[in-house]
């Protein structure tokens, strides 16, 4: 089996239960077929495990350099993008005219999974330039497309966001950058950000950021905050490089893990001569700035299920092949040990990851179908899938970071103590994947949208179109004597959430700090109930391949009804106490003086 990824899932999660092969009949992806799907699959897996796993050690070993003048990284991180950039990976999802692969969404998400697993820290160059892209692409003007999308889409030039300034944190309502016109209809831009992934590097002809700045005199907070696109050279008109623009690297920032992205602080204007453009409308740049957070949070949530997936896989194999012990009636030490993986606490933590890494692959997978439905669907599905999107991106960005971290801890676990070691690879996982809870915004963050605005917004219009969805699914399982039981706990567990709601609802308008309170663990119990979704939904796949009888995939069909199995008896009964503590408006937290700390 590859050390990346388990094929065999993930063309499970693509047609057996996502059936994206339908898609081929919509006329966006007419000239596309399983079988082109599957060779770009190949083609990402080959060059994931050839050019993108190799270094991702070395990587970690010889992080990016600063000297003050330029950065410096191992060569291997050039090779393995412009290898990526060939191939045309960066366009995948953008019309052939654009010289892209005109892909679904959810096809080019599943090949850009592979390098994320084989290479998390190389893999955050093309993500950041495929979103910087797809922001300008949505926004920007024809000027501004012709200027910088072709050769962002080629890999010409990477891109960032820039939103984090030091005194805001995540508060943007707080930053301080400004952008004064000029008369030539550009912007001079002054100001600081920090943790800018990927903000300086020599891997491309040049970077192009797009900065949250507030221009003097707009609206105060959020609504006084626009988008501008400032290269770090400037950019002629027919798509030559100007002079460098005034933008400077003042450090790097040395984290705990992804040490082979650049991560950066960065100072814009500080000779007065940092030029930038406006993006769409002045004052509207958060909004078209979430397109692009939006999306990098779904990316997040992949990110966490690929580094959990690959500590799963390391730790399986490393179970298998590892002598120790004997079974509990055996007390007869001249008998020979037996592999770990015989013993039933291992198989406890290797079904707690496989129920983790792949329910969130499943959604993470679902999500990026959404935004298909969203762009070739028609009508009311356009709209339900939009709906949906806006409910599950922040389960989508924070369970996985939570779940899947816990993944890597027992893949550790699993190691002994050789996986506190560097000479397994276990620990970076780990140390990786610690830093998704942070990306994007915290679970606090995350937990606050959801319960504040997603699952209320307009008379919990997307929670009731959730329920609608799990319900279909609820109803095909009570058909099927093996799965009927789950779906009684899963429409349990529905009941639970509406029963929390229509608890919260009041108090959310009289009282919105107790209510919000311990919104963490309504994202916790949303998201478990979730991930009880589509593991259903795995299973009602999982019995159809049995029923076909094809003997080769019978265990691996089996294994996915035993995660879950799993998921149903030890994960998501525990969704009913933190619904019991949710409803009791606990305000421990509010109440503890802070002098008693």
């Amino acid at each position: 089996m590859s050390a990346i990824i388990n094929r065999r899932d993930l063309e499970f999660q693509l047609f057996e239960v996502l059936d994206v092969e339908a898609l081929t009949a919509r006329p966006r992806y007419a000239e596309h077929s399983r079988e082109t799907f599957l060779a770009v699959l190949d083609t990402a897996e080959a060059m994931a495990t050839e050019k993108f796993a190799p270094h991702n050690r070395k990587a970690d070993e010889h992080e990016p350099t600063f000297d003050g003048q330029r950065v410096t990284m191992i060569p291997e991180v050039k090779e393995a993008l412009n290898a990526f950039c060939e191939a045309g990976f960066i366009a995948a999802a953008h019309d052939f005219e654009r010289g892209g692969m005109q892909l679904p969404v959810v096809m080019a998400q599943a090949a850009f999974s592979l390098f994320k697993s084989a290479n998390v820290g190389t893999a955050a160059y093309p993500f950041l330039t495929i979103g910087n892209a797809n922001v300008i692409h949505r926004f920007g003007s024809e000027a501004q497309k012709k200027k910088y999308l072709e050769p962002l889409l080629t890999g010409r030039f990477f891109g960032t966001m820039a939103l984090t300034e030091p005194q805001a944190g995540s508060s943007l309502s707080d930053i301080t950058t400004t952008a004064t016109p000029n008369a030539d209809g550009s912007y001079s831009l002054s100001g600081n950000k920090i943790f800018i992934s990927a903000g300086d590097h020599d891997l491309s002809e040049n970077i192009v950021h797009l900065v949250l700045a507030k221009i003097p005199g707009g609206p105060p907070g959020v609504k006084g905050i626009s988008l501008f696109i400032v290269p770090k050279f400037r950019v002629n008109d027919d798509g030559t490089l100007g002079q460098r623009n005034d933008v400077t690297l003042t450090g790097l920032i040395h984290k705990m893990g992804y040490r082979g992205t650049t991560s950066t602080m960065l100072a814009f204007g500080e000779k007065g001569q940092c030029h930038g453009e406006l993006v769409g409308e002045a004052h509207k740049g958060l909004s078209y700035m979430f397109h692009m957070m939006n999306e990098a949070r779904i990316g997040v949530g992949m990110g966490a299920v690929m580094l959990g997936y690959r500590g799963y896989l390391a730790s399986l194999e490393y179970a298998k092949e590892r002598p120790q012990g004997r079974a509990p009636t055996n007390k007869n030490p001249a008998d020979p040990q037996i592999s770990i993986i015989e013993h039933a606490d291992v198989r406890r933590m290797l079904l707690a990851q496989k129920a983790y890494v792949e329910g969130g692959y499943a959604l993470c997978l679902y999500c990026a179908r959404l935004v298909d439905e969203q762009r070739v669907g028609t009508g009311e599905a356009v709209t339900e899938a939009g709906l949906l999107l806006d409910l599950l991106t922040p389960i989508a960005k924070s369970w996985p970071s939570q779940w899947c971290l816990e993944a890597n801890s027992l893949a550790i676990q699993i190691h002994g103590g050789y996986g506190y070691t560097r000479e397994y690879p276990v620990e970076q996982f780990y140390r990786d994947n610690r830093l998704n809870p942070i990306h994007e915004g915290t679970h606090g963050i995350q937990a606050l949208d959801l319960l504040g605005r997603k699952a209320v917004m307009n008379g919990g219009a997307a929670m009731k179109l959730f329920v609608r969805e799990a319900q279909q699914t609820i109803a095909a399982a009570k058909a099927d004597e093996a799965l009927a039981g789950y779906a009684a706990e899963l429409d349990a567990a529905l009941g639970e959430i509406a029963t929390t709601l229509q608890a919260l609802g009041p108090v959310l308008a009289a009282n919105p700090t107790l209510a919000l309170a311990n919104a963490v663990l309504f994202l916790e119990a949303f998201g478990h109930t979730v991930i009880a979704w589509v593991w259903l939904r795995q299973a009602l796949a999982a019995q159809r391949g049995l029923q076909d009888g094809i003997a080769a995939d019978a265990a691996f069909y089996r294994g996915k009804l035993a995660a879950c199995r799993w998921f149903y008896r030890w994960e998501l009964p525990k969704t009913r106490q933190w619904h019991e503590l949710l409803r009791s408006l606990d305000d421990t937290t509010l109440t503890m003086p802070h002098e008693s700390f």
